[in-house]
């Protein structure tokens, strides 16, 4: 047998696989369709975090191989979008513009089925949400480097929106201009937090450069194709859609440099088995009350991954906290908790309980 029969011969069997691939697909859209019908009968959510998150898990798990496990992810992830879509198509708002690591972390999360939205702000995305021109927003909430996104966690005081999932994105930035060519660059643009990110490298390579902030690493990208003279600090995605080359890659500080963002919507979805619950509140100034604060949590033993705290706009050396805890809101010991620091609040606002994302699973996708 030649060479050419051989390879026409596998070929047939890769196009047998496919038609059983093809089959399969349908079968389970078939199903889709049913699930769908009965979510709407019970007025269910359509869009459920922890049972993709579970999904993904058990494929990846009993993965034999040769096909990788990023792959498998990937693959999923467009399946589960397009099902989704079938059931109830998908509008969902993110800070903008396109191919912003924001865009990144959207499509990361929904897939390239749904309908995705860029706005210009954050408080532009909480307000498509709780308008319902949109059913989910995306918005950056910190950066392992740079720390907190102070205008998300200010938005959370106000408004009533629950956080519903989170997405953890492995971040590259890097220099890109037009030419590729670092002596033609005179000044740097890009987001405050990239610049941030890359202070290091900057200072030692290009240490009498003039860095420019501008709205988002797109917007930055955006205006250096139209200036020779101009290099943005973006991603890959940024340099492939406004045809820009890279000057150098992987410009941050911190190798290990990922962002958290949030999904945001009117319902909290329900317990998923490998929760975080995110809370805020503001409490009475008391002695000792920063002890009390912490106590119903370290009694009970429960895990608290985050503190951050955010001064009152309204009154002066007043503070709103923020916390990270390991679990569902609705577990009895954290639901006990919340209850015995309640009275020593202003207010306590649960934002939600939502699948915990993993930093492996972020650096796989991205992979």
């Amino acid at each position: 047998m030649t060479t050419t029969d051989k390879l026409q011969k596998l070929r047939a069997q890769i196009d047998r696989v496919d038609d059983q691939l093809l089959d399969l697909l349908n079968q389970r859209a078939t199903i889709v369709l049913e699930v769908g019908h009965l979510k709407e009968r019970n007025d269910d959510l359509f869009y459920v975090p922890s049972r993709e998150k579970k999904i993904y898990e058990r494929l990846t798990a009993n993965n034999p191989g040769p096909f990788p496990n990023d792959a498998v992810r990937k693959v999923f992830r467009e399946i589960i979008s397009a099902s989704l879509n079938m059931e109830m198509p998908l509008q969902v708002a993110f800070l903008g513009p396109q191919s912003t690591f924001t865009h990144q972390a959207a499509l990361q999360q929904f897939g390239l089925s749904a309908s995705l939205v860029p706005l210009k702000s954050i408080p532009a995305v909480f307000e498509e949400v709780e308008r319902g021109r949109a059913h989910y927003g995306v918005i950056p909430v910190e950066n392992s480097t740079e720390g907190v996104v102070n205008h998300t966690l200010d938005m959370f005081i106000n408004s009533d929106l629950k956080i519903i999932a989170e997405i953890m994105q492995e971040i590259s930035h890097h220099l890109l201009s037009k030419s590729g060519r670092i002596e033609q660059i005179t000044k740097i643009i890009s987001h405050p937090q990239p610049l941030a990110q890359c202070r290091h490298w900057l200072e030692t390579n290009l240490p009498d450069i003039p860095l420019v902030d501008v709205s988002s690493t797109a917007a930055a990208a955006q205006m250096v194709a139209e200036d020779e003279s101009a290099a943005a600090i973006a991603s890959s995605a940024a340099a492939v859609q406004y045809g820009l080359q890279v000057v150098k890659a992987r410009i941050e500080d911190n190798p290990h440099n990922f962002t958290r963002f949030l999904v945001v919507g009117k319902k909290s979805p329900g317990k998923g088995g490998d929760d975080k619950t995110s809370i805020m509140f503001s409490i009475k100034d008391e002695p000792g009350i920063l002890y009390r604060m912490l106590e119903p949590f370290s009694k009970r033993q429960i895990n608290l991954t985050k503190i951050e705290s955010r001064p009152m706009k309204q009154k002066a050396w007043e503070y709103v906290f923020f916390l990270d805890l390991m679990g569902h809101c609705d577990d009895e010991q954290i639901a006990s908790a919340l209850e015995e620091l309640r009275p020593h609040c202003h207010f306590l606002k649960v934002l939600g309980s939502y699948p915990q994302a993993h930093m492996r699973a972020a650096q796989t996708e991205m992979g």
